[in-house]
């Protein structure tokens, strides 16, 4: 691979970076990025490393993949960007929107109503003031750290959730127009909902006369070995949004929705005029991406690397007592670092240490950080990755495990 920008003087351009970017979510990466493709990164000091997160999640087929290469080039000439209430081909073809949640939600509220209601909220929310009037929080289905547990010790979410909802319900005023949740809680520590969460959700939406929004923008187009992860619950929500992975990294949104929502919106005086809205060009590109993940079968592809990659990481689990939990589906996976394994304590120092160990060993891991569980890799390569990248992956994953001071010497139970 032969990098896009060449002879770039790495260290002048750190320097440069540290005096002029702004730092958006903590620390920069050390690395200047030159080139990506594939699955692979290159960086200025000459470096390739394997990119275990799909760029900022959402790569699904990988980098510089040519035929989205062609698709943005061709569309790029011909047919970019368009006034918002233009109609073009991709566009009608995709029923392409943006910033989908946000859509999802006043569509939600009808254009009426002046509430919603989130199932969880960011864990960035260190001197976050209090959300937004009428957006309130559930519980997060952490099975892992929660306190709820039946008598045989095992994860009560059922009471977890209706405890939820005697809170909801004692702060509402009986306007609410909607729960939006992930089918995985991915920023929040990779939480995947427990079978029949999805159904019982809704149940108490219908009870509420509330709309249920699944947001799919990580979990959507074959991530989680379905197209779908929706599928896994057999659940309809009333709205699902895509965006991340339909766009393969290019900022690209879609809300699904039943024709009578969309009618009843419409009545109502619906309005989401933004710059991008209907642009061809991003449309273009998300019809190519469904068309290569259905034409190369790469549901199936992600749901059998999905296993192959939970049983390498299952098997470190084993032998490495930092990994106190692994969790995901498909290959969409979570692996939470703790001091120990019976008592669960977070061990964000050996985390990031362990990141940057990955990072010299050629694996680009991502690690989520709360004070509640100290940090989780979350790990979502490409779909389009092969055995052999993954196991390269796994064996760069443990050789970080084997020589991080901690990592493996802790006493097991």
């Amino acid at each position: 691979m032969v990098p896009l920008y060449q002879n770039i003087d790495g260290r002048e351009m750190r320097k440069a970076a540290n005096s002029s970017l702004i730092r958006f979510g903590g620390n920069l990466a050390s690395d200047i990025t030159v080139g990506a493709q594939g699955l692979y990164i290159s960086t200025a000091d000459g470096r390739k490393i394997l990119d275990f997160t799909s760029g900022q999640m959402s790569c699904l087929i990988g980098h510089g993949h040519p035929e989205i290469v062609q698709t943005i080039a061709t569309h790029a000439a011909k047919l970019d960007h368009l006034f918002s209430g233009m109609r073009s081909p991709p566009v009608v073809q995709l029923a392409q929107g943006a910033e989908s949640n946000e859509a999802a939600i006043k569509m939600a509220k009808h254009g009426m109503t002046g509430v919603a209601t989130a199932s969880t909220y960011h864990s960035g929310r260190k001197g976050y003031g209090p959300c937004t009037p009428g957006n309130l929080v559930l519980p997060s289905p952490n099975e892992y750290r929660s306190i709820f547990r039946r008598a045989d010790g095992s994860y009560d979410w059922e009471t977890e959730l209706d405890y939820g909802w005697v809170l909801i319900d004692q702060q509402s005023v009986g306007s609410l127009a909607a729960v939006i949740l992930e089918p995985i809680l991915s920023s929040g520590g990779m939480h995947v909902l427990p079978k029949g969460y999805m159904q019982a959700m809704k149940k108490h939406c219908e009870k509420r006369d509330m709309l249920l929004v699944v947001d799919e923008a990580q979990t959507g187009l074959g991530r989680c070995g379905s197209m779908f992860a929706i599928e896994h619950d057999e659940c309809t929500p009333d709205l699902l949004t895509l965006s991340k992975t339909l766009g393969n990294g290019l900022p690209l949104a879609a809300v699904l929705t039943s024709a009578e929502i969309e009618e009843t919106c419409f009545d109502r005086g619906f309005l989401f005029y933004t710059t991008h809205v209907n642009d061809p060009l991003p449309a273009a590109v998300g019809l190519k991406v469904v068309e290569i993940v259905v034409r190369d079968n790469l549901v199936e592809r992600s749901r059998v690397a999905g296993l192959k990659l939970k049983a390498g990481l299952e098997d470190l689990k084993q032998r490495y007592s930092c990994i106190g939990d692994v969790r995901g589906r498909g290959l969409m996976a979570g692996v939470e670092i703790v001091a120990d394994q019976k008592t669960k304590k977070p061990a964000l120092e050996l985390g990031e240490a362990l990141t940057s160990r990955m990072d010299s060993l050629g694996l680009s891991a991502n690690l989520s950080t709360m004070k509640s569980f100290g940090g989780v890799f979350r790990i979502a390569p490409p779909i389009t990755i092969s055995d052999e990248e993954l196991m390269m992956g796994l064996r760069i994953f443990e050789e970080a495990l084997r020589t991080t001071a901690g990592a493996g010497t802790m006493p097991r139970y």
